[in-house]
């Protein structure tokens, strides 16, 4: 996740006052998506199983979960 400006490839959704903003092609792949807020930050579940690794996620131990970064 990271800070941006929405453009024409992007799809918006408003949920509980925040913007979130999500690359079209790249929700096609990841969804679901889930973004739940914790007390030191957020944690990201999706769709796409990282836990053969590579990326910058950091995979969750937690077997329901698919994508926690």
């Amino acid at each position: 996740m990271a800070l941006d400006e929405p453009n024409d490839a992007d799809e918006q959704f408003d949920v509980d006052g925040y913007k979130y903003i999500v690359n079209k092609e790249f929700l096609e792949r990841a969804q679901p998506i889930k973004v739940d807020f914790h007390m030191y930050g957020f944690k990201l579940d999706c769709g796409i199983d990282f836990s053969s690794g590579g990326g910058g996620c950091a995979c969750s131990t937690d077997q329901k979960s698919k994508c926690g970064c």
